[in-house]
């Protein structure tokens, strides 16, 4: 896993961000792609896979529910 990313979740980050989000989905898409930035022919997909990855770990930290912590 790329050690920069920083967990999103409370108690670690009370309200991450929609940079925080991107940020994290970012540096997933480089690490799997080993891109850091793609060639103009990649870079379509690179992108939506940014969007499409962020969008799903926005669902996914919405969901959750952490013990201990007030419902959002």
């Amino acid at each position: 896993m790329c050690r920069s990313i920083k967990t999103l979740r409370p108690p670690f980050t009370d309200q991450p961000t929609d940079e925080d989000v991107r940020a994290a989905a970012l540096q997933y898409v480089r690490k799997v792609s080993g891109f850091r930035t793609p060639a103009a022919h990649n870079a379509e997909a690179f992108d939506r896979a940014v969007e499409q990855i962020a969008a799903a770990t926005a669902e996914l930290l919405g969901s959750l529910r952490v013990r201990g912590s007030a419902p959002r």
